[in-house]
């Protein structure tokens, strides 16, 4: 009986060993896509401090050259600085979805859907790595 439950033991072991290698693997690929979304999110920051930057220039470029416009030249300037605010919000919120993806990842709830609770396919996140729908319920949400 001794030798059975050595055997047991060497084989629970295995077993662990296993387990252990799953887990730091796991752990690993957690790692390799956090790096993936925190290089992400700076290049976005990056993208939106860019931005920014050129909707000031335009503004103080309207205050400067505005004296001699005319109702156009206005209109021009109004467009490009609103196309150019529409542009930095736009991302200001991709920058928020993939620190909430972040998050999601730190917390254990990354890759899984918000709604149904259902893996989110890898397809789905390396094309949008903050994805927080699977495809079904996304495609729910988009029909409303």
């Amino acid at each position: 009986m001794a030798t059975k439950a050595t055997g047991t033991k060497a084989a629970v072991s295995k077993t662990d060993d296993k387990g252990a290698a799953k887990r730091s693997r796991s752990a690993a690929e957690t790692e390799k896509i956090r790096v993936a979304l925190v290089e992400r999110r700076d290049e976005l920051q990056a993208e939106y401090d860019t931005s920014i930057t050129e909707i000031t220039e335009l503004q103080r470029g309207r205050l400067d050259d505005s004296a001699g416009d005319d109702q156009a030249d206005t209109g021009t300037k109004t467009f490009e600085r609103e196309q150019e605010i529409t542009l930095a919000n736009n991302l200001l919120e991709r920058i928020t979805q993939v620190e909430r993806a972040i998050d999601r990842l730190g917390e254990g709830n990354y890759g899984w859907c918000e709604r149904c609770g259902n893996a989110i396919p890898v397809e789905r996140l390396a094309a949008f790595p903050s994805a927080t729908l699977c495809v079904h319920c996304k495609q729910l949400e988009e029909r409303r």
